[in-house]
């Protein structure tokens, strides 16, 4: 039951849990042959979700809503929840892609820019030998007809994935694994955003003392200032405000709260 306690932030249930907990739960989900999916969330994600009525939706029914962001720790532990811990995107693939090797699970990359996802592939393949990558696909930027739809739903089945990971930023991989959660034969479904491109190497990540201090938004920013700006200069101030404003019960936030 603890591993299934939220917080609400801003009217978002954000999962109370650590890595060791993330792990156990979708290994969990695999062996029952369920359907869920697993968002990574940040204050980018808690922001747009606070003009996006769909996207906190998509949040509050998803299985897991892991704290990616270490604003997200810091409430959580604020909130009376002292063992959460960072549930990076890119650290939970790589966490999931080295235990499932033993267990012989099989993965689908959907998402990333173009050839993204075979350099993914190719990376993740040498560097824990004996992965099962069964398949990719790049989707176009533009949104897929609904043949195109049913073609890559297809495509996916036919692969019979345990795990498809969606690389598609948010909030449109929230919104597509709500979609295709239930036509998808895969048990998980996870959406661990900028990870195909850290993982993949065409991005460079923030050194690790900066992930761990909150300061991973400013290497990104200055990284790719013209298409991250408003992200984090605009987004992180009103997050900080709005979260104050809930804490003192000024700005209440209904939302997936306590065991779920």
């Amino acid at each position: 039951m603890a591993h299934n306690r939220r917080v609400n932030i801003l009217g978002v249930g954000v999962s109370a849990i650590a890595m060791p907990d993330a792990l156990e739960i979708i290994e969990s989900w695999i062996s029952r042959r369920g359907h869920h999916y697993v968002c990574v969330a940040n204050v980018h994600g808690i922001m747009e979700s606070q003009h996006d009525e769909d996207l906190r939706r998509t949040y509050n029914v998803a299985g897991l809503v892991t704290p990616d962001g270490m604003p997200l720790v810091w409430v959580s532990r604020l909130r009376g929840y002292p063992n959460v811990r960072r549930v990076y995107g890119p650290d939970l693939m790589l966490s999931v892609c080295e235990r499932s090797v033993s267990k012989q699970c099989t993965h689908f990359l959907y998402g990333g820019e173009e050839g993204v996802a075979q350099k993914l592939r190719l990376r993740l393949e040498e560097q824990f030998p004996g992965l099962r990558i069964v398949g990719s696909h790049t989707p176009p930027f533009r949104k897929h007809t609904a043949r195109e739809d049913e073609e890559v739903v297809r495509e996916i089945n036919d692969t019979k994935p345990d795990i498809v990971w969606v690389g598609l930023g948010t909030p449109k991989q929230e919104h597509w694994m709500a979609a295709h959660v239930d036509q998808l034969t895969a048990p998980v479904l996870i959406g661990v955003g900028a990870a195909f491109d850290f993982l993949a190497g065409t991005k460079r990540q923030a050194p690790v003392w900066m992930q761990k201090a909150g300061l991973e938004w400013s290497f990104r920013l200055l990284s790719e200032p013209r298409r991250l700006w408003r992200r984090y200069l605009l987004y992180n101030p009103q997050f900080t405000l709005l979260v104050l404003l809930q804490t003192l019960g000024i700005k209440p936030y209904s939302g997936s709260e306590g065991a779920i």
